[in-house]
């Protein structure tokens, strides 16, 4: 990668992760791990049917069941409030959005498969699974619509039949009246009607909570597996209609969130009910097809989108009607996703105007909300599927299509249509340097090699643009203690990224100590005052400004008590190797002595974000198809991004590695599948597959940075780029694949080897 002169320690530095050891030798703790003292553990009672009602006719068998503490039905609940949608928008006709109320315990109707009835606590898990048994329910199944394209037509079954509708919202963004005027005189349009597909977080450690409560203090305590504490202490709060200083969240050791564990779920309220009630910790783990069955899904959607063409190539107008699978409720930040994600529907290009249409869909599925990228992903696969569409319809060359209409560097800033403000970026710079890289020039040689071997060869481009670090701060403190120990304190959380590394890096420079002397403390909402969590990739843009000037902060306090010690001015003085020291010589002191002579010292800091950032790039992929298989074979996968700053080189390339993988997964495998009776067919891992080492390919990875203007060190973010740029850039490649040698320019993902087999078969029967 061709990143800035490396640092020792501070931004650009190569370092390890710090965090990997305990991790990679059985010592990290996760919420599986702790076993506070008396811990009782539960189960839920999950609905088998998508729609209908139920009566439970006999409990009491399971509340006398062995080992049995507690079970919790509907009515042991009433006074909490349902879970919350957190952000809804005027609908298009200025009316606001309806939701629908999502209890923790359905009462009398269930919508979805899983949604949770009843809440067992016991001795042990297999106790509390034996007494779900002996629950009497008596289920009554209705028609139920689990299909997002079919949930508009006349005849489907109704999610929620009060609503008269399964149609959740309605929004718009754009100029209706422009674009459609610009497509009246239009030299020429593309079309797109494009499936994403529902897409499920399979991390590697699934969701968990532990409650407890101190009767003489009237505070709750919950343990569970986040990506930000205080967000959760706020809405669980909101639910159990408690003060949020009553409780206290606590997150351990992470195995990954991806977005999905953002979110509260029923779970979360029910054990730190239980534990106030039974004056026992009470434990939930969530099992591998529980977590299919329980968690947020993502993606699905069914997309049209249009793009208008002047007759030099020039796009005029952008135009989108978006589907949006909300699932049965509406979930946390559920509605937002998709017009979040539609603000980036121009992506890199200069489209003047442009109209989004947005339809927020029930259907009686789990509800949709953030996953990795979070309706960006879904923006950029639409746009780049779009563009390479409408290079077929206009005769024009890909590439040269997509430069003729890029953003130019002259013209940043630069506001889209949608109102977002790009401030940097060199769009064409990223492109032309992947083309380098992947040999773009000598695919005409090995497409003629593949070919003489039977097989199809295809190679395709994304050029993507997301915006991450939404505006706002991270507040961070860097103690000192007595024993010459530093901390930081921060409300990020880290689910696998490397913040201790990427922290220490900072504040190891500024202090003038090796980042392994570091502790970090995230996940304790009593320790860290506040906290804005981790998504968006917001943690390093946000987050690490504020540790550079609490670790400045504390560095000044530290040359102010040093220099009355060593009677030099702070401008003499240097911090190196735990000491403070006159430069130039060997007097000096070290950071231990000061802080216990001041009984500890610490240093503050919190800047400000007040706009989005956004990390662009190119992605090129390159393909092969045996036509009489199916199978996708990568040869070939080259990444150029434009991060801003790289702050270690290590963390970058395994971020934007595991992203890819992420798209290539949804790209070529996964599937969310529900039946007409809206049961979950892919419930495992035996039934949804996941991408394996054998399925990815190497990559070239690089970078090409220009800093944001946006941010305090000029970093863009990089969490969730992976995952933005890598399915159209793998779809394009495959759908170049199958023009070349069989004319078909549509393909849905998951391109899967039977889905592929068939469409090569099928055209060429069309052909014969």
């Amino acid at each position: 990668m061709n990143d800035m002169t490396l640092a020792k320690f501070g931004i650009g530095a190569r370092i390890t992760r710090l965090e990997d050891n305990a991790l990679i030798t059985g010592h990290g703790c996760y919420v599986d791990d702790v076993q506070p003292e008396g811990t009782l553990h539960a189960v839920l009672l999950r609905s088998p049917i998508a729609a209908g009602t139920f009566k439970i006719n006999d409990i009491e068998a399971a509340r006398s069941a062995p080992g049995v503490h507690l079970v919790l039905t509907a009515d042991d609940i009433a006074d909490l409030n349902p879970l919350p949608c957190r952000f809804t928008n005027p609908q298009v006709d200025g009316s606001p959005t309806p939701i629908k109320p999502r209890n923790v315990l359905a009462k009398d109707r269930v919508h979805h498969v899983g949604d949770p009835v009843a809440f067992v606590v016991a001795d042990s898990v297999e106790a509390a699974n034996d007494a779900v048994e002996l629950i009497d329910v008596d289920w009554n199944s209705e028609p139920s619509i689990a299909d997002t394209a079919a949930a508009l037509a006349a005849d489907a079954p109704l999610v929620w039949p009060d609503h008269g509708s399964n149609l959740a919202f309605t929004y718009g963004q754009g100029n209706q009246a422009e674009t459609d005027a610009a497509f009246a005189k239009a030299h020429k349009t593309a079309k797109v009607e494009l499936i994403n597909n529902r897409v499920v977080a399979n991390y590697m450690e699934t969701r968990g909570a532990i409650g407890e409560f101190d009767t003489a203090s009237g505070r709750y305590t919950l343990t569970a597996g986040t990506q930000g504490g205080h967000g959760m202490r706020d809405v669980i709060s909101e639910v159990l209609k408690i003060d949020e200083a009553a409780l206290k969240v606590v997150t351990p050791d992470v195995g990954g969130g991806f977005g999905t564990k953002i979110f509260v779920y029923a779970e979360y309220p029910l054990v730190l009910v239980a534990a106030k009630r039974l004056g026992k910790p009470v434990k939930w783990v969530c099992g591998r097809t529980e977590s299919f069955m329980a968690d947020s899904q993502g993606r699905d959607n069914v997309t049209t989108a249009e793009v208008a063409i002047d007759e030099n190539g020039k796009f005029t107008a952008l135009r989108v009607e978006l589907k949006a699978a909300m699932g049965a409720y509406l979930a946390q930040f559920g509605p937002f996703i998709p017009w979040g994600g539609a603000t980036m529907s121009p992506g890199v290009y200069a489209i003047p105007v442009m109209h989004v249409t947005i339809k927020g869909i029930y259907t009686n599925t789990l509800p949709t909300d953030a996953y990795r990228g979070a309706g960006r992903p879904e923006a950029s696969y639409t746009i780049e599927r779009l563009v390479d569409q409408a290079a077929r319809v206009t005769g024009i060359d890909r590439l040269e299509l997509r430069r003729r209409n890029f953003i130019k560097p002259e013209q940043m800033p630069y506001t889209t249509a949608s109102g977002r403000l790009y401030d940097t970026g060199e769009f064409d710079g990223h492109m032309t340097r992947a083309l380098e890289q992947a040999d773009w020039n000598g695919f005409a040689a090995r497409e003629a090699e593949s070919k003489a071997r039977g097989v199809f060869r295809g190679i395709g481009i994304s050029t993507y643009i997301e915006a991450c670090a939404f505006p706002g701060s991270e507040r961070a403190e860097v103690q000192l203690d007595e024993s010459g120990k530093l901390t930081l304190l921060i409300g990020t959380q880290s689910n696998g990224q490397g913040h201790a590394t990427a922290y220490a890096q900072v504040i190891a420079d500024k202090l003038g100590v090796d980042p392994s002397e570091i502790s970090m403390i995230q996940g304790d909402t009593d320790k860290v005052k506040t906290g804005g969590g981790t998504g968006g990739s917001r943690s390093i843009p946000l987050g690490l400004p504020s540790v550079d000037v609490a670790s400045g902060d504390l560095a000044e306090k530290l040359k102010s008590l040093a220099s009355d010690k060593l009677e030099a001015s702070s401008g003499d003085l240097e911090l190196s190797g735990g000491s403070v020291r006159v430069v130039g010589t060997d007097r000096a002191v070290t950071l231990a002595e000061l802080a216990k002579e001041a009984g500890g010292l610490s240093g503050e800091g919190e800047i400000v974000q007040t706009e989005c950032t956004f990390p662009n790039g190119s992605h090129i992929c390159e393909v092969e198809i045996d036509p009489n298989t199916g199978k996708v074979a990568f040869q070939r996968y080259t990444i150029v991004d434009d991060f801003g700053v790289t702050v270690n080189p290590m963390l970058l390339e395994g971020q934007v590695h595991g992203g890819v993988v992420q798209g290539i997964g949804q790209a070529l495998l996964e599937h969310t599948v529900y039946d007409e009776e809206g049961q979950l067919l892919t419930a495992s891992l035996l039934d949804y597959a996941l991408p394996r080492a054998d399925d990815v390919p190497s990559f070239h990875f690089e970078t090409r940075n220009v800093p944001s203007t946006h941010n305090h060190f000029g970093i863009k973010g990089a969490g969730e780029a992976g995952s933005i740029g890598s399915c159209s850039a793998v779809m394009n490649a495959i759908i170049d694949a199958l023009h070349r040698n069989v004319g078909i320019d549509q393909i849905d993902m998951p391109a899967t080897p039977a889905i592929l087999w068939e469409t090569i078969n099928g055209a060429n029967k069309a052909a014969a």
